[in-house]
């Protein structure tokens, strides 16, 4: 599972950083807040929890752990759709689809953030 995580937050790394690189050298910045969430719940987000799981596998064993990594990796790439539509001015879309990708990664932080609390002794 850990693993899994870190190599997930790697990809992620990469996309912040290319998207990064892409706005920098275009001087267009209007994905700013995109490339943000690529990075905090994406590389870094992912990456910590990745190295918990490592480090405690009683974490990583618990079915809270498949909860949040299914909701954080299927809720991220949809809220980031809709940064992205809403910026590109699809303003309705944008707004259902970062909605409903932001629940389904809020509920995975909080299904980790349960697990952490009822097994980490």
């Amino acid at each position: 599972m850990g693993n899994q995580m870190i190599k997930l937050s790697a990809l992620y790394f990469s996309i912040g950083v290319l998207l990064g690189i892409g706005m920098g050298i275009s001087h267009d910045f209007a994905l700013t807040s995109a490339h943000a969430h690529i990075n905090l719940l994406g590389w870094l987000s992912l990456g910590v929890t990745g190295i918990l799981y490592r480090l405690y596998p009683s974490l990583a064993a618990s079915s809270l752990a498949r909860v949040h990594v299914w909701l954080h990796n299927i809720g991220l790439p949809i809220m980031i759709a809709g940064i992205v539509a809403a910026v590109l001015g699809e303003a309705a879309l944008g707004a259902t689809l970062a909605s409903v990708g932001g629940i389904l990664v809020v509920l995975g932080v909080l299904a980790f953030t349960w697990n952490v609390w009822t097994r980490l002794k």
